[in-house]
């Protein structure tokens, strides 16, 4: 087997990040894990995506490390509140108008930390 063929069969391998902090974000990486506090949330609005319309809001999370804009899609729009300290986890970045995003897939997870 070549080098090359090696490389190509981790390309796709998911690299799992916990306890990062915002400033740490790149765009491409995946299996994030962040905790921050929500300091705020855009009026949802409707948006056509190849499944049909939903709604999409955005949300901006800041550590003491930065902020980060965070994708909310239907129901995890009304799950968290400005205020809240959220554990996002199984999250990947995107950029969106050359700004760093975080997107939470099915599989991820937005919790709201206890205090």
């Amino acid at each position: 087997m070549s080098t090359r063929a090696k490389t190509d069969k981790f390309k796709y391998a998911t690299v799992v990040r916990i306890g990062m902090k915002i400033s740490e974000l790149k765009q491409g990486m995946n299996g994030i894990s962040i905790e921050a506090k929500v300091i705020d949330i855009s009026e949802p609005r409707e948006v056509q995506t190849r499944f049909g319309k939903k709604n999409v809001a955005d949300a901006t999370l800041e550590d003491d490390s930065g902020q980060v804009s965070l994708t909310l899609w239907e129901d995890n729009i009304k799950s968290i509140s400005i205020g809240d300290t959220v554990n996002v986890s199984g999250a990947y970045t995107t950029s969106f108008k050359q700004k760093l995003q975080l997107n939470v897939p099915r599989s991820g997870k937005i919790e709201i930390v206890k205090e």
